[in-house]
């Protein structure tokens, strides 16, 4: 494979994860975008190219760095701060009983020297 379908996959992995963590389904980025479901998964499967204008319109629509999305930024660092960005949106669609598990869950982990400080 060259270094530029690497590239391609690899971006295009970045944007169904950052999809995913949105809680989007392709169907509703599709119909949002005035798309066919399956040109969304062309793009994620990375065999469609995708213009910088529509990259810039999904990464925005998933609330992600466009830059962690083709590799330029420091992948570590932005993909934790992505992370946790992602994870917050997923917290706040709980009910309240299904967050405080959750807060529990993560005192636990604490308590057990699991989670750094």
């Amino acid at each position: 494979m060259s270094e530029h379908e690497e590239k391609r996959r690899a971006i295009a992995s970045r944007l169904r994860l950052s999809r995913e963590m949105a809680g989007l389904s392709q169907g509703q980025v599709a119909k949002a975008l005035g798309w066919h479901r399956p040109t969304v998964s062309e793009i994620e499967a990375g065999r469609r190219r995708v213009s910088v204008e529509e990259l810039a319109t999904l990464t925005e629509m998933y609330g992600v760095n466009i830059l962690w999305v083709v590799g330029e930024k420091d992948e570590e660092s932005n993909l934790a701060a992505d992370r946790v960005q992602l994870a917050a949106r997923e917290l706040s669609k709980l009910r309240d009983e299904d967050l405080e598990r959750v807060l529990q869950l993560i005192q636990a982990l604490r308590a057990s020297g699991a989670v750094n400080e």
